[in-house]
């Protein structure tokens, strides 16, 4: 991915010494090469879980289908708009 030669590591640890000096650079290498472990561990998982995903067999549609059929089927369209019953009711109403 990232092709870095000895000259370009070589400049970084001395810019890091520089920077952090001899004290905290131990420490800071630590961490980052922790949270680069860290890093790598999650991409793998993840890579791990997607090469599952799609190794995963195609699931049976037929149960899926009469569910839907078995929905449709309750649920009624034909119902009464709201305002054709309240108008049937007050007609009702009003007639002795």
């Amino acid at each position: 991915m990232f092709e870095i030669g000895f000259s370009e590591l070589l400049l970084v640890g001395i810019v890091a010494l520089l920077v952090l000096g001899p004290e905290r650079l131990p420490v800071a290498a630590r961490t980052l090469g922790r949270g680069l472990g860290q890093a790598r561990r999650a991409m793998n998982g993840l890579r791990a879980q997607m090469e599952r995903e799609i190794d995963m067999p195609n699931l049976d549609s037929a149960p899926l289908r009469r569910l839907e059929q078995d929905i449709r089927q309750g649920i009624s369209l034909k119902a009464e708009p709201a305002n054709d019953s309240v108008a049937t009711t007050v007609a009702r109403e009003s007639t002795p």
